[in-house]
């Protein structure tokens, strides 16, 4: 007597092909990214230049406290960061901490463009600890106009923020007109920033 012929409907292959799936599925997501990556190196796009959904819009409502201790030139406390106070004048928001290492090598620049008599220049302090941030100010000069602190970071969440530094450029009416993300080197300062400053001040 003949064994019966068994029948298999492909059930056991199912689970099988699901695993290799799963297994392969962050090679694939890799894969992907890399390809992005590559596509926009490639294309000739300045990987600063990252578009923000904010450009256009009104600058976030933030209203953070001051960093307490950090005084003006005349002496009185700095003031903190308030949404409101974005307008009437070209504003660069520098988002910054004592932490970041590129934060600390593009200050110098930040401290050049506070002089300048046209434009308001702000810092987001995100996620610091106020001693350190007081101490990187005192030591490596201070020309903000505001510092506003954001320790928990959902203001920066609230900006769009990618990482420290940034830098936005908020026009008159209080709207964000660009962002530069990473630190400021002379080159990028007057190649890309100013230009984009001048823009602002010119409309």
């Amino acid at each position: 007597m003949t064994d019966p012929v068994k029948h298999t409907d492909g059930g056991e292959a199912q689970p099988a092909k699901k695993r290799v799936f799963v297994a392969l599925l962050p090679l694939i997501i890799f894969s992907a990214l890399a390809g992005i990556f590559t596509w926009q190196l490639l294309s000739g796009k300045n990987m600063q230049e990252i578009p923000s959904a904010l450009i256009g819009r009104d600058a976030p409502q933030t209203d953070l406290p001051p960093l307490e201790g950090l005084r003006l030139a005349d002496g009185s406390q700095t003031p903190g960061l308030k949404g409101a106070d974005l307008k009437g004048q070209v504003t660069l928001v520098n988002i910054w901490a004592s932490w970041c290492v590129p934060c600390r090598d593009e200050h110098p620049l930040i401290v050049k463009l506070g002089q300048d008599p046209r434009i308001k220049v702000v810092g987001l302090n995100y996620k610091d600890a106020p001693e350190n941030a007081l101490e990187f100010l005192n030591s490596l000069g201070n020309s903000y106009d505001a510092v506003g602190t954001d320790r928990s970071g959902r203001a920066g969440i609230d900006w769009g923020v990618y990482g420290v530094p940034e830098t936005f450029i908020v026009n008159r009416e209080g709207k964000i007109v660009y962002k530069f993300v990473g630190p400021l080197s002379t080159e990028s300062l007057i190649k890309q920033f100013m230009p984009e400053v001048e823009k602002a001040l010119a409309q």
